[in-house]
């Protein structure tokens, strides 16, 4: 049986919401908690195919928080380069708010997870249910590869970036830590007022550009 403490889960977010999410937590688009003055990053065209995809539950799939299961996505390549009409953003504001399967557990939170993208139609959605079986399901060799572009692989990048999708807003309790890219971006966390042992500078989970 895994150590579900230690199945982290990561979401990047802008460190201009940080503030917000040390008071309100993490919370969903449409919760009466939302953050009214989030700065959003990513690629808008994959955040409207997730207001158009029904899951097997029936759920939209943009009804739940995403997380991913590691880092280095390619979604972050993305945000920092600026593909796909996506505005760049410096590595130094971009923040991993960090978490465990085992605190949403904990927190009560319903929850689905996939073994690869989800909007892709060969990605399988598991519930709950399976929260013990969750090393089986996803291919953790994939999501720790530093390259996802391979020849003899194709579906490796689909499998690189299974999901973790929570309903609900997630309480500021269930944040683990944070990871950075530098120390100017820690200073800017520490000075938020958060504990020093709950930010950590991790440039190996941003890229160089």
């Amino acid at each position: 049986m895994p150590d579900l403490n230690k199945i982290y889960l990561y979401r990047m977010t802008h460190i201009e919401n940080i503030p917000y999410i040390l008071q309100h937590g993490i919370t969903h688009i449409n919760s009466p908690n939302a953050n009214q003055n989030y700065v959003a990053i990513g690629d808008k065209s994959i955040i409207t195919r997730r207001h158009q995809i029904v899951l097997p539950n029936s759920r939209i799939l943009s009804d739940y928080i995403p997380f991913y299961f590691g880092y280095c996505m390619p979604m972050l390549y993305v945000i920092q380069k600026g593909f796909n009409g996506v505005t760049p953003i410096q590595a130094e504001n971009i923040v991993y708010c960090i978490t465990s399967v085992q605190q949403m557990i904990d927190h009560n939170l319903d929850f689905v997870y996939t073994d690869g993208h989800a909007v892709e139609k060969f990605s399988t959605f598991f519930g709950a249910e399976d929260s013990n079986d969750i090393e089986k399901n996803i291919d953790i060799s994939a999501i720790r590869s530093q390259y996802w572009k391979d020849d003899s692989d194709l579906d490796k990048k689909r499998r690189k970036e299974a999901e973790f999708l929570v309903s609900g807003d997630i309480p500021k309790e269930a944040i683990l830590g944070f990871a950075v890219f530098d120390e100017k971006a820690k200073r800017q966390m520490l000075n938020l007022g958060i504990e020093v042992q709950k930010v950590i500078i991790k440039q190996n989970f941003y890229f160089a550009i």
